[in-house]
């Protein structure tokens, strides 16, 4: 792959924040005896061994809820061989058994790839218990089991990734359209690894455009509805410490990311839309040196957070006005109740609410619900537990 080297750079505290950077080539071939994979000074070439190296120790986490298996199918054949793939399903188990049939689906894609894939159901009792024992119990229900969510699933697949050894964890929606799309990210991925070669890598990526029909052709719009919003305020945010007016953040909805696994066991998780967005300000919160820091957060020279701008379009299933506007009030609520928020934001958000919901005057955002980090659990107990789970051969746990 041939990358741009980013642009530009801001920095608060320990935590680094790179520009946006533009792909020149999506396979820049191999090394073919070369020394090093230095193009010329503002583009870097990456050889595709380099990135399958990263891959190797890379899992990719498909969320999964209801939707349709040639849409799941199509995201499996994006994802490159090298990488494991954790599929973590909240689909119903009745009265049609959804999640049977998205595994038999999943066994019969394997049996073609010679591929392991493992798929979990998030309500597996097992699972919940090996949490429960580790002392994470605040990611189960009243009922004892993981609570439904796309933020749960994702904790899921994290942990998982860990016992797994991988290095590196990448997300990936299930509801994306192209195949191609799915296996340009996760190359991506494993480009930003290897040009910022941390323990504290966060990889984003920004959809190129969205397509969309408008009067019978197609329009390929450049930024969504909800990330206008979390771009903007993230970028308020960033220049009230800084004092300079930036706008380096593209990707504060980035559905698409990736990250080292000991950063992703280090940071919080929000419920619902607000999940990619709480990212960005609990990193800014644990390693910006603006609050003190806290007892239960390791320690870090820097966090990088890398943007790649994609090549291919983004399509995905459309969910109504209703689903943006959610996501548009959940990600801007983890800034507004954040504890960097400044009241001069808070206003300004509040009144940008007001005019969106046609309401009479400004109101306070309710907080979502906020996971601690995963220091808190006991990762050798789960790591047992899990063992144990995954060996009872469960039939909502499976190594495919």
């Amino acid at each position: 792959m041939k990358i741009e080297i980013p642009r530009d750079c801001d920095r608060l505290g320990g935590v680094q924040i790179y520009g946006l950077q533009k792909v020149y080539e999506l396979d820049s071939g191999g090394n073919f005896g070369k020394e090093n994979n230095t193009h010329n000074n503002v583009i870097r070439s990456i050889p595709s061994e380099a990135l399958y190296e990263r891959q190797k120790n890379m899992a990719i986490v498909v969320p999964v809820k209801n939707e349709r298996l040639k849409l799941i199918e199509g995201v499996l054949v994006g994802i490159p061989h090298p990488c494991q793939i954790i599929v973590v399903s909240n689909s119903p188990r009745g009265p049609v058994d959804r999640f049977q049939i998205e595994k038999e689906a999943i066994t019969n894609f394997c049996k073609f790839t010679n591929k392991r894939v493992t798929v979990v159901h998030q309500k597996d009792a097992a699972l919940a218990k090996a949490i429960e024992l580790a002392g994470y119990g605040e990611l189960l229900g009243d009922d004892g089991l993981v609570r439904s969510g796309k933020a749960e699933g994702m904790i899921m697949g994290t942990l998982l990734a860990r016992w797994l050894n991988n290095k590196y964890i990448g997300f990936v929606d299930s509801d994306n359209y192209f195949p191609g799309a799915v296996h340009e990210y996760v190359q991506e991925y494993a480009a930003g690894f290897e040009m910022f070669d941390t323990d504290s890598t966060f990889v984003r990526i920004s959809w190129n455009s969205k397509p969309k029909v408008m009067e019978n052709s197609l329009f390929f719009a450049k930024w969504g509805r909800s990330s206008v919003h979390s771009n903007k305020t993230l970028n308020l945010l960033l220049s009230y410490f800084s004092g300079y007016e930036t706008e380096v953040v593209k990707t504060g909805n980035a559905g698409e990311h990736a990250l080292t696994v000991d950063l992703a066991l280090n940071i919080e998780y929000a419920a619902g839309y607000a999940v990619e967005t709480h990212h960005f300000v609990n990193i800014i919160e644990s390693w910006g040196g603006v609050l003190p820091p806290k007892d239960n957060v390791d320690q870090r020279d820097k966090v990088t957070i890398c943007q790649i701008e994609s090549r291919n379009p983004h399509l995905h299933e459309s969910k109504g006005d209703e689903h943006v506007e959610d996501m548009i009030d959940a990600s801007l609520s983890v800034i507004y109740n954040s504890p960097l928020c400044p009241e001069l934001l808070k206003r300004e958000i509040a009144e940008d609410r007001a005019k969106r919901m046609n309401l009479a005057e400004a109101e306070p955002i309710a907080p979502v619900k906020i996971y601690s980090n995963l220091n808190n659990l006991n990762l050798d107990v789960f790591l047992e537990h899990c063992e144990a789970a995954f060996a009872s051969n469960t039939e909502s746990l499976s190594l495919v």
